[in-house]
């Protein structure tokens, strides 16, 4: 972060008094995870990594040991080391019992209300809605994230839906492509990159998926800001085309870039699978944002 004070020098890396600040608050605000999922999220969140993009998930387990013996963090138990990929959570749910039983147009039940999940209950229900309902799961995010819980309020107050914004994929070559930058541009740059990494509604409601999606979108640019002191550029989303076809994107403008590899996130095999295979949709925050992107400004 240009300007910011050095706070903390560490393995050739100076670490600002912002991120600092960002280390303490995914080690307060990531209860349960173990010191390897910790390492790698603020790997993430702070690009930390090594010229072949691989985390430097080795040297941030030291730091971050060296921060707790400055009494500036406070680590979980070190028996939970090794665990170095998303804890995940699913329950099985029966295909004949939804979780709500809201018919009708969405007209009928807005205005929409969106809580920002914050609370030890709030993580403990939207956890419990996508380990059940969602086809994926739940599974603790690498790097930042920010999650919202969607209510109607009438004839009740219920929740319909679950959405989480979280770190972008560290390569993506429809989207690298359309951005249009190098590997430079694209370390410095994808921070202002988040994506939609879960989408679920929860009740039958016409056209409630894109009111949901619309809504959530007039906070998450302020939330973001606030909690990460970045301002992002672009979204973008990987739709399960064996699954879904995006509609509710579509029809928000979402601009599709082409498909993926069928490799996961964190394979280190290069293997394709075309069960894997997901179609890439982005949506710019701001006018020329792949233009600002590429260039930096």
């Amino acid at each position: 972060m240009h300007g910011s004070k050095i706070q903390h020098r560490f393995c050739g890396r100076e670490f600002s008094t912002e991120e600092v600040s960002l280390i303490q608050e995914v080690v307060d605000t990531c209860a349960g995870i173990s010191q390897n999922e910790l390492a790698n999220t603020v790997c993430e969140l702070l690009e930390w990594v090594r010229p072949n993009g691989k985390l430097k998930t080795r040297e941030c387990l030291d730091l971050l040991a060296q921060l707790e013996d400055q009494e500036i963090l406070k680590l979980p138990d070190k028996r939970q080391v090794g665990n170095s990929t998303p804890r995940r959570y699913k329950a099985e749910v029966q295909a004949d019992t939804p979780y709500s039983k809201l018919t009708g147009s969405v007209e009928e039940f807005t205005p929409l209300d969106v809580e920002r999940v914050q609370t030890q209950e709030q993580r403990d229900l939207f956890k419990d809605l996508l380990g059940r309902y969602h086809y994926l799961g739940y599974a603790m995010p690498f790097g930042a994230r920010i999650q919202y819980l969607v209510y109607v309020t009438r004839p009740r107050r219920e929740v319909v839906g679950c959405l989480q914004f979280s770190s972008p994929a560290w390569r993506m070559k429809s989207r690298d492509q359309w951005i249009g930058w190098d590997d430079n541009r694209r370390a410095e740059g994808l921070q202002q990159v988040v994506n939609n990494s879960r989408f679920l509604v929860l009740a039958s409601i016409r056209n409630l998926a894109s009111a949901m999606l619309s809504t959530v979108l007039r906070h998450l640019k302020t939330d973001w800001e606030r909690q990460y002191g970045i301002s992002p550029l672009l979204l973008e989303t990987l739709v399960d085309r064996n699954r879904f076809h995006g509609g509710c994107y579509r029809s928000a403008n979402w601009i599709e870039l082409g498909e993926t590899t069928g490799r996961g996130r964190m394979d280190k095999a290069n293997r394709h699978r075309s069960d894997r295979v997901k179609t890439v949709l982005v949506y710019p925050l701001v006018k020329n944002a792949a233009r600002r992107l590429r260039e930096g400004r």
